[in-house]
């Protein structure tokens, strides 16, 4: 190594001694006769001082700019205690220089990496490699790896092994668009990147590899957000012979020792546990934010003979009506306020929110209690818990449009009030999803996971003469899938697998996947069904999204290295690009342009 000690190693025990330091110059303070400059590296901050002394010294250091790359060697040297930097890790001491070495220089940066750099993330992500200097990222990608390196310790002592498994592999259907890779060997024919590695890990369930982990790439084509990436990492597990319990066992111990040695967190188990229907009950949502309590109430039945018609129109044509009370402060919100919070929840189609404040002495007071009696009021009151000082927000529509509104509704109510502490850990489990849901856009039912999930066991006589229509009975059947919630945030998603051919050749037709499409898609795994398959059960945590929240992130690009824009684009290495034609000829690819339509004149 051409350095003795890192930039955030030396303290005042090492007084005396002779080392050598390398890193990049973070800022410099020329003060005439000395000069003062912060050397960096990825573990801290070293001062280093020149003077008059050696003047040669100092003259090289006059010519220094910021990020360009030092060599030092010179004597540790104790600062007057009242001169001690306490912002500083090494600020104790400081490096009097003998002899210097420029061994990289710097352009003049496009925006400072410190930690104070205020550069936007389009400027950051056009320079990442500037912005991976700054201490945050370094910080961030230390949490990452700690992190990571915890759970690989968990599973290699609960027996697991990690197997890699194919990234080139078979267009599947897995509810997302496949990246597709043409063939140079087989003209027109395409692999596709993993949108998860669901089929081989079950594979490796057949194959015998009872535990298997891997902290596996994944990819999928979809519309990007602050919490998705074209390109992102799971921690990926599957178990035979195992229930839910012994999945949920697993990942609790390694959510602990991650947290722990990531950041320090103590993260205590068992976590809470909550079925499908409770959460969209009392939350609206199934990932519900426990670190706060308010919940939901339903009140349809008390409102079908009021005067309002806005919830009796509701009621009587088969919708729901809903309330939300936020406790304690109908003093700090005026009408003007509380007819704002529409804003918060149209996106999920809410066509306005009704609210009535509980003013001193149980008086009530909002637009809609004109149209009630004071019994129906003080009924309401008692059925969602709410009291003098209270305000109740109210949503009425169809049962989906309404939990949305109101799931949204609680969580910003909840940052607005301050009602939780950022750094709080609540994780749920939430148990007993549908097996099925209903597309709008394909007007059919639709698996709420994957085609591989198993059928709750008390329903699964339902699947007997069951059909894929609307108004069937596949909306009431339960699977047995959970997902791992924090803070509101779902972390993991998993479920017990079919390991009986006839069962899954019933799911796939009753989700319209005819047989020979069945075997044309995946028929390698059918057949490996029918070879003796254990029982098996697993779970994907996301790590960027773990790591992201453990550091109080909401956008997951701040813990990937290189990560791609809301536009899935690369802006440091301008990635995806044209190739030239003799690549698109050995792939017997065509580049065809597009006709846009014509806009309207």
């Amino acid at each position: 190594m051409i350095r003795t000690h890192t930039c955030g190693e030396l303290r005042k025990e090492h007084a005396g001694q002779e080392v050598t330091l390398a890193g990049w110059v973070q800022n410099r303070r020329d003060h005439g006769g000395v000069m003062f400059i912060d050397l960096r590296d990825r573990y801290g901050l070293t001062q280093i001082k020149l003077d008059l002394d050696k003047s040669e010294v100092l003259e090289l250091g006059q010519h220094v700019r910021n990020e360009w790359v030092l060599k030092v060697t010179g004597k540790v040297l104790e600062r007057p205690e009242d001169m001690y930097n306490p912002k500083m890790i090494t600020g104790q001491i400081e490096l009097d220089v003998d002899s210097f070495e420029v061994i990289s220089r710097s352009e003049v940066i496009p925006f400072e990496t410190d930690e104070y750099s205020k550069a936007g993330e389009e400027i950051r992500m056009r320079y990442r490699y500037l912005d991976l200097r700054r201490p945050q990222m370094q910080r961030n990608f230390e949490v990452r790896h700690k992190a990571i390196a915890a759970i690989r310790k968990v599973m290699d002592e609960q027996g697991f092994l990690e197997i890699e498994t194919p990234i080139l592999g078979k267009s599947t259907p897995e509810g997302a668009r496949d990246y597709l890779v043409p063939s140079r060997v087989h003209h027109g024919e395409y692999y596709a990147l993993p949108q998860s590695p669901q089929i081989f890990k079950q594979i490796l369930m057949v194959g015998g590899c009872d535990r298997y982990y891997q902290i596996a790439r994944c990819f999928r084509d979809e519309d990007l957000r602050a919490d998705r990436q074209p390109e992102f990492t799971q921690f990926d597990l599957e178990m035979s012979f195992a229930e839910p319990d012994d999945i949920f066992a697993i990942i609790e111990n390694c959510m602990a020792e991650a947290f722990k040695a990531g950041i320090g967190a103590e993260v205590k188990g068992p976590f809470e546990r909550m079925d499908y229907a409770a959460a969209i009950r009392d939350y609206g949502c199934d990932k519900p934010d426990l670190r706060f309590d308010m919940k939901l109430s339903e009140i349809t039945d008390l409102v079908t003979e009021c005067g309002f018609k806005v919830f009796s129109a509701v009621a009587a044509s088969g919708g729901v009506i809903k309330a939300l009370v936020a406790k304690g402060c109908q003093e700090n919100y005026s009408r003007k306020d509380l007819d704002g919070l529409h804003e918060v929840i149209k996106c999920h189609g809410a066509k306005g929110l009704a609210w009535i404040k509980i003013l001193p002495g149980g008086e009530y007071n909002g637009a809609p209690v004109k149209f009630f009696e004071k019994e129906q009021l003080d009924a309401i009151a008692a059925r969602t818990g709410a009291t003098e000082g209270d305000i109740m927000m109210f949503m009425a529509d169809t049962a989906h449009i309404v939990n949305n509104s109101l799931a949204t509704l609680r969580n910003k109510w909840g940052e607005m009030e301050n009602l939780y502490k950022k750094d709080d850990f609540h994780f749920v489990w939430i148990t007993d999803f549908p097996l099925f849901e209903w597309s709008e856009e394909h007007n059919r039912w639709e698996s709420s996971h994957h085609p591989f999930t198993m059928i709750h066991p008390e329903d699964a006589d339902q699947l007997l003469g069951a059909e894929n229509k609307k108004g069937g009975n596949l909306g009431g059947i339960r699977s047995t899938s959970y997902d791992l919630v924090l803070n509101g945030v779902e972390l993991a998603s998993g479920s017990v697998r079919i390991h009986d051919s006839e069962i899954q050749a019933k799911i796939f037709s009753l989700l319209g996947i005819s047989e020979e499409e069945a075997k044309e898609r995946f028929g390698f795994f059918i057949d490996a069904l029918k070879y003796g398959t254990p029982p098996h059960a697993g779970i994907a945590p996301g790590v960027d999204r773990m790591v992201a929240m453990m550091l109080g992130y909401d956008n997951i690009r701040e813990v990937i290295a290189f990560p791609k824009n809301q536009k899935a684009m690369d802006l440091m290495t301008g990635a995806p690009a044209g190739v030239d034609e003799k690549q698109l000829r050995d792939l017997a690819i065509q580049n065809v342009a597009i006709q846009q339509p014509k806009k309207d004149a």
